[in-house]
């Protein structure tokens, strides 16, 4: 008689011969190991193959560049406290507006002492850049960040005592040392991720997004708290998601990159190969936003729809937070210069969609589809001039070097409202929007004019 395997019994009763196997399931023939049991085919109930094949195929696939980014140790818990303190960066100039204005029956007042905070903002940021990269991320943001919160308390009070319009210029611009959380994030990604040039390409796609979604989410918050509640509440929320989210981000030592002493951080960004025209080209791009941001207005404002225009304006940030996520997605081809000259002339064709929309149609509807299409070029070019300010800055003056670039672009912002609004109210709202299409045009030929 043949062996018996020694998984296989045998047992004989009165007139029945019984075979064991002993062997564990998942170690039985045509089962995989590991495997756990499951119904015969025709057992299982219609579709449970195919849902069962879904999931397998969501345990197999690989995760995707944002997955992959944030699973890196510390990246998720310092992205929230970046995501928390940045939505009220969208919230603090229409909170002070709107309590300004009903406190004092003023736009104009409201407007002037919201331009001297912007103004005040464009000095003071790049010193606190520079203190960041000296000291550390969280020896000195979060102090800072508090005095900022105490300015706009005092803003507050000033409203409140009925004191002169001066303290309001001065309260407000107190507000200026507030570090640019953005800048603050991405030098973290750059810091852990600077040996990793993909990586690193969707970090700055994913911080150009964040900045879209919350420049369109935190006006649309503070004027319902500001509106619903009282005047005051869309500052003193801000306030709170701006220390709070600032606490958990300062927090996480881990992913902090270390400081810097001054004398071994390398020259200023000022004077770093590449990075002065950068800078011109994030000015040109901020008279861009701000052109845009008042033709729109003007002109929802001249066809009798002056409240749509905030819905108009979100389709723009929309368009470019899409863009943005999809673009930090893709893997990038060819060196950042070449990309960069590429998106700005992809920006500068599609900015004048809103102006041949405006100009041949005179539809409202028309010119939120061509806002939603204009917005697509704006993130990747962002993102990329983001890459090469990070690839041309000295390591010890990255915060400085982000700052200086969003400075830039406040500056822009604040030259292009200036004169969207001048060219709006002398010529039309229509001519206004030749002036973000122009100042493109200015970028392009910058970029073009200096590169190397």
């Amino acid at each position: 008689m043949p062996d018996t395997p020694s998984h296989l019994h045998l047992a004989v009763t009165a007139d029945t011969l019984i075979a064991a196997d002993l062997r564990p399931w998942d170690h039985a023939p045509g089962r995989a190991t590991g495997s756990t049991p499951h119904p015969a085919p025709e057992d299982r109930p219609p579709g449970e193959d195919r849902r069962r094949g879904r999931r397998e195929g969501r345990r197999t696939r690989p995760p995707g560049p944002y997955r992959r980014l944030l699973a890196r140790p510390g990246a998720r818990a310092f992205t929230a406290g970046n995501l928390i303190a940045r939505l009220p960066m969208g919230m603090f100039g229409v909170s002070a507006v709107m309590m300004i204005a009903d406190a004092r029956g003023s736009y104009a007042l409201a407007g002037a002492v919201v331009a001297t905070g912007l103004a005040a903002t464009a000095l003071v940021a790049p010193w606190t850049a520079r203190l960041v990269d000296r000291h550390g991320q969280a020896r000195v943001a979060l102090p800072a960040t508090l005095l900022a919160s105490l300015g706009g308390l005092a803003l507050i009070l000033c409203l409140r005592a009925g004191a002169p319009d001066w303290t309001l210029f001065a309260a407000y611009a107190s507000t200026a040392t507030c570090p640019n959380i953005g800048g603050l994030s991405r030098a973290r990604w750059n810091h852990l991720l600077k040996d990793d040039p993909e990586a690193l390409h969707t970090a700055n796609s994913f911080e150009q997004a964040a900045d879209e979604l919350c420049f369109m989410l935190g006006p649309v918050l503070a004027a319902f708290l500001c509106g619903s509640l009282f005047p005051e509440a869309g500052t003193l929320a801000g306030g709170v998601l701006l220390l709070t989210g600032m606490a958990v981000f300062t927090a996480q030592r881990s992913t902090e990159p270390p400081p810097v002493r001054h004398t071994a951080s390398g020259p200023s960004p000022l004077r770093s190969p590449g990075v002065p025209r950068l800078l011109l080209v994030c000015l040109a791009m901020g008279v861009v936003f701000g052109a845009m941001e008042v033709a729109t207005i003007a002109f929802a404002d001249a066809q009798g729809h002056r409240s749509a225009a905030g819905v108009v304006l979100s389709l723009q940030a929309a368009g470019s937070c899409a863009a943005g996520l999809l673009y930090g997605a893709l893997r990038p081809s060819g060196p950042a210069a070449r990309r960069y000259l590429r998106c700005i002339a992809a920006m500068t064709a599609l900015m004048t969609l809103p102006l041949l929309a405006a100009g041949l149609t005179g539809s409202l509807f028309v010119l939120a589809g061509a806002l939603l299409v204009a917005g697509m070029a704006t993130a990747p070019t962002m993102i990329t001039g983001m890459t090469l300010i990070q690839e041309r800055t000295p390591e010890g003056r990255i915060n400085e070097g982000m700052t200086l670039a969003v400075t830039g672009l406040l500056t822009g912002i604040g030259a292009g409202s200036a004169l969207g609004g001048w060219t709006a109210e002398h010529l039309s709202a229509t001519a206004a929007f030749g002036v973000p299409a122009g100042a493109a045009a200015l970028s392009l030929a910058i970029a073009l004019a200096t590169r190397r």
